[in-house]
């Protein structure tokens, strides 16, 4: 499967905000955009020059590294998502939203999306019951998502209940206890806190 295997560091250097795909250590001062908050490489304190184009770029660069999707995955999104009913935006970001990936991250049992998406390779995550490995799934309305047996004993799970201060989505139900998250309903784009215009997304793909 493919994946990215840079730096992670630099790509929120790259948007010049912090994205948060490390965890805590994003919200520590040892994150790199605290003391270099300009674009990585040899002319990150260059001007850069603003185009209509590089807004669009950088809004859909920005929605791919938050959801930690390559461009071909991200690109059959779109494509599902101008198929349905409704705006394409909007849409796109529903169905980012209900990866399997994600909503363990948005479950607080994760640190981070890339941390969730582990989790769920290596078969530590159940959906209604069932062992699922593949981070893209997507969840519908009722799904229950739960960490199995022998994810409820990892030191790293309970670290992350006790230590992460995330609000829970108002789509969703999340049991602490019982280390387990209910889809109670599709989310809305007033729901959905991502800092990403969708609008420039789809302009960038209508072109």
């Amino acid at each position: 499967m493919a994946r990215y295997t840079g730096a992670v560091c630099r790509l929120c250097r790259r948007e010049r905000m912090k994205l948060y795909l490390k965890g805590a250590k994003c919200d520590t001062m040892k994150c790199p955009i605290e003391r270099r908050p300009y674009p990585p490489g040899m002319h990150g304190r260059g001007r850069i020059r603003e185009s209509e184009y590089l807004l669009q770029l950088r809004e859909k660069q920005k929605a791919r590294r938050i959801y930690g999707l390559l461009e071909k995955q991200f690109h059959n999104l779109y494509v599902e998502a101008a198929r349905q009913k409704g705006i394409t935006g909007e849409n796109l970001l529903r169905m980012l939203e209900l990866r399997l990936d994600n909503v363990v991250f948005r479950t607080g049992f994760a640190a981070s999306r890339n941390q969730a998406r582990q989790w769920v390779r290596h078969g530590h995550v159940a959906v209604n019951g069932k062992r699922v490995t593949i981070p893209s799934y997507t969840l519908r309305k009722g799904d229950v998502v739960e960490l199995r047996d022998k994810a409820r004993n990892m030191i790293v799970v309970r670290h992350n209940l006790d230590t992460l201060d995330r609000t829970v989505p108002m789509w969703m139900d999340v049991d602490a206890e019982g280390l387990k998250g209910t889809v109670r309903d599709l989310p809305l784009r007033e729901q959905i806190d991502v800092p990403v215009r969708e609008q420039l997304i789809v302009e960038l793909y209508s072109k």
